[in-house]
């Protein structure tokens, strides 16, 4: 946008189940995250409008703080961030929840300003079927158990910045950088609406086309008994995609944290 005097930030959750992704698609029939929040933005701010995103999720995926960024005229700086949420969560679908509003510098890019990006994957285990969770975990109704020592002994070995290429996506690495510096990758037993589950809460600087899901498919197959712990380091040195395990179902990852440089987002009405 040509003359922008600053950047306005919707900070927003979505249940993923209903979505092609994040992102829009070439055919305007397709529901996405973004064609929803655009139009939207479009009837508030009577323009066309572009969008910047934290991490562009993909199909089924669900967020509790996807970053969307897009740049604003000095007029539509003074327009009221409370009315501008109600008018947001009114016009879009109720899988959408608006969870802030911010203002940042013309500069501002909601992608390119992100620190780092923090996922939470879970997984339920065993024959009986989840129910308040059902749509936002992997059910492994085959397995009864899986060794959450062994898979948080795997992980421990993949901190740190490395090349992940066997853990993405094979066709989205071609031209690209897969050297990623992998800061977190917990797994531990939670309880969460009355579910016992395994969560894996993964933080990076940035991520790979399916590399959350990809790494935990990966430590399910050290968890199973299949493999030893120190197996991961021989799929990470093969920067082959075919050495790694499955790639978990989107349904049980959900985007939950976004860092930015501190003081970069304000709230919207601070003057």
């Amino acid at each position: 946008m040509d003359g922008a005097q600053a950047t306005m930030v919707v900070k927003l959750g979505y249940r993923g189940g209903a979505y092609s992704g994040f992102a829009e698609q070439k055919d305007p029939a397709i529901r996405t995250v973004a064609g929803e929040l655009r139009r939207a933005l479009e009837l508030i701010l009577r323009r066309e409008v572009e969008l910047a995103c934290a991490g562009r999720t993909d199909a089924g995926v669900h967020a509790l703080a996807q970053y969307v960024s897009l740049p604003v005229s000095a007029e539509e700086c003074e327009l009221e961030g409370g009315r501008i949420i109600h008018a947001l969560a009114g016009i879009t679908p109720d899988d959408i929840s608006i969870r802030g509003l911010y203002r940042a510098a013309a500069s501002f890019s909601a992608r390119f300003d992100a620190l780092r990006r923090q996922y939470r994957y879970r997984i339920a285990c065993g024959e009986t079927s989840p129910v308040l969770m059902q749509d936002a975990v992997w059910w492994l109704k085959s397995v009864e158990e899986l060794d959450a020592e062994a898979m948080r002994q795997a992980a421990q070995l993949l901190l740190g910045e490395h090349d992940f290429k066997s853990f993405c996506k094979a066709a989205s690495a071609e031209g690209i950088s897969t050297m990623r510096r992998l800061e977190q990758l917990d797994v531990a037993r939670i309880e969460e609406a009355g579910e016992e589950l395994i969560a894996f809460d993964v933080g990076a600087n940035a991520f790979l086309h399916n590399m959350v899901r990809v790494l935990v498919g990966t430590l399910v197959e050290v968890g199973r008994g299949a493999h030893e712990p120190a197996w991961v380091l021989k799929v990470l040195e093969a920067r082959d995609r075919r050495a790694a395990g499955q790639s978990a179902p989107a349904e049980g990852l959900v985007l939950c944290h976004v860092e930015y440089p501190p003081g970069a987002l304000r709230a919207w009405d601070e003057r």
